[in-house]
């Protein structure tokens, strides 16, 4: 064959390279792990973890944004959708994705907040202080959302509801009483969970992301229930504050705080927008 023709051919066939769409190949991405220990390469749902965890970290899926769906990594990756939903469940547990039932994957928010209040653990915040912290669940059920709960989750009335109640203390006192309905249709597997090991506003808040708060903060005397399980008098004012959250613009929960007045306070600090009049 002679020169110029071989210069040809070589041109066609770098020409039909670059005129064929490039592909993401699973096994590229997993290509550090398999320096580390070539003789047991990756697992399949690892190898998509990682190349969905590079494309995150890249940048390329911002917080919030919906990743792609499971039949399109299914397509791109060329792996069963068997490995791709365990990749996404794992991911989600990890904190990294969330996953709201019938709407699609999203890249984890890591700093939901309100314009008052930070959206806070009180656990976290009794172990800073150095104290002792134990919560209790007293109740973990699906039931008919009473009107006011349905009302303000949006929901039909009668509709059915998760409920979950708990009393938090610090240094053995109760401190808080937390009072909390989801919304199944957001949270499908909340009731599930062992509230023995993580609690409810963690789990929410690893696999939700809040891109809506609204906290209201009010006073008033206990119901006789409540001052029971709170070990007060009837009579002792408290601090209740009332939390609803949404993602993309559905409710997801509802909950109140009762705090004993005598035993706790709320309050933030914040940075105030120069560029507003102050008051």
């Amino acid at each position: 064959m002679s020169a110029p023709a071989v210069r040809d051919k070589h041109r066609t066939r770098a020409h039909a390279k670059a005129r064929r769409p490039r592909q993401p190949d699973v096994r590229a991405i997993t290509a550090a792990a398999t320096v580390a220990s070539p003789a047991q390469p990756a697992a399949r749902y690892e190898q998509v973890k990682q190349y969905i965890r590079h494309a995150i970290e890249s940048g390329e899926h911002r917080a919030g944004e919906r990743i792609p769906s499971e039949l399109d990594l299914v397509a791109s990756l060329g792996v069963s959708r068997m490995t791709v939903n365990r990749a996404l469940r794992e991911l989600t547990h990890e904190g990294l994705l969330t996953r709201v039932s019938g709407v699609g994957t999203f890249v984890a928010e890591t700093k939901p907040q309100s314009t008052l209040l930070m959206i806070a653990h009180i656990g976290d915040e009794i172990r800073s202080r150095g104290h002792e912290y134990s919560y209790q669940t007293l109740l973990a059920q699906r039931e008919v959302a009473p009107v006011n709960v349905s009302n303000a989750l949006g929901l039909a009335p009668g509709a059915s509801v998760f409920h979950v109640i708990c009393v938090h203390r610090e240094n053995g006192l109760p401190v808080q009483l937390e009072d909390r309905y989801v919304n199944p249709a957001i949270a499908p597997d909340f009731i599930e969970q062992d509230f023995s090991t993580i609690r409810p506003s963690e789990y929410l808040f690893s696999v939700v992301p809040a891109h809506d708060v609204e906290h209201v903060v009010d006073a008033a005397l206990p119901s006789r229930a409540e001052a029971d399980l709170l070990q007060i008098a009837p009579e002792e004012p408290c601090l209740t504050l009332m939390r609803r959250t949404w993602t993309s613009g559905v409710a997801v929960t509802f909950a109140r705080f009762v705090h004993p007045g005598s035993r706790y306070r709320l309050g933030c600090r914040f940075a105030p927008d120069t560029s507003q009049r102050q008051g």
